[in-house]
């Protein structure tokens, strides 16, 4: 107490072993330490998840350069044209449902769900008579990223 009567708080630094911090006596260098070796573990496991993405990142736009390549567009006869379309979209539509490419790093499945859905597009318009030149390159492009990643 002061002359006054007034309470006055101290605060007296302590250091050495019985210092508190908040982690059961842990300093700053164990903290530090801890932190960093937290951070180098979780940045190594997101790490090499994301390696089998790193060579096919370019934008969707340029996915499928070769649109003007595909076989399906140049194809005379409708009917082999349909059983192909069908064909390609089955095979999109099994890959899409299996639980190991769904649950695969590698974008298997994207690239399934994409050719299921083009391919589908493209057999609704050959059903009505009508062949619809992107949908079917579309459908060809995606399938053949599909089979690239499976392998």
């Amino acid at each position: 107490m002061s002359d006054n009567g007034s309470r006055e708080l101290y605060i007296v630094p302590v250091r050495g072993k019985h210092a508190r911090t908040g982690f059961s006596g842990w300093g700053n260098q164990q903290m530090f330490r801890a932190t960093f070796i937290s951070a180098v573990i979780a940045l190594s496991a997101t790490a090499s998840h994301a390696a089998d993405l790193a060579y096919d990142y370019a934008p969707v736009a340029r996915q499928c350069e070769t649109l003007d390549a595909s076989r399906l567009p140049g194809e005379s006869d409708i009917s082999v044209l349909r059983q192909e379309v069908v064909s390609r979209m089955e095979q999109a539509i099994t890959v899409a449902d299996d639980p190991r490419w769904i649950s695969s790093v590698r974008p298997v499945f994207v690239w399934a769900s994409e050719a299921k859905v083009a391919c589908g597009k493209a057999y609704g318009y050959l059903q009505s008579g009508w062949r619809d030149q992107d949908y079917l390159a579309k459908c060809d492009c995606f399938h053949a990223k599909m089979l690239r990643f499976m392998n």
